[in-house]
């Protein structure tokens, strides 16, 4: 059976490495999904859920990401994110909070790049909340 070796790594830390028979994820222009022998590539990442289905026992490993880097070679997907948590750290209720404490600094801001700051904090934290549901649903 063919794999390719993923990293998903932060500014804070590793988060995954290992086999995987398959890796998916969001792509700067939609979803991508990686298998072994994959063309090289490199392409900014969006906000979402990163699945890796691993190769030693077929579960699925989930990671949230807030963006980033995706670089892939043949036999290996490196994942440069922003920030990123694992599937079973994240916290509904607190992105929840935090959401609605955006959308309400949102309502206040006085100028144009503070709205643009805090609607790209919305972005976020919105494909948090639905790569969470999503996880939860599995």
């Amino acid at each position: 059976m063919a794999t390719i070796h993923v990293d998903v790594v932060s500014a804070e830390e590793q988060i995954f490495s290992g086999e995987a028979k398959f890796v998916a994820l969001p792509g700067e222009s939609g979803e991508l999904g990686i298998l072994p022998q994959h063309t090289p590539l490199i392409t900014r990442i969006k906000p979402g859920a990163v699945r890796i289905e691993r190769a030693d026992n077929g579960e699925e490993e989930f990671v949230f990401v807030a963006g980033g880097i995706l670089e892939v070679q043949p036999h290996r997907v490196t994942v440069l994110a922003d920030t990123a948590i694992r599937g079973h750290d994240l916290d509904e209720a607190k992105a929840t909070e935090a959401k609605r404490l955006a959308e309400e600094a949102l309502r206040n801001a006085k100028d144009k790049l503070d709205q643009a700051a805090i609607q790209n904090e919305l972005i976020g934290l919105a494909a948090q909340i639905a790569a969470l549901r999503k996880f939860r649903k599995k």
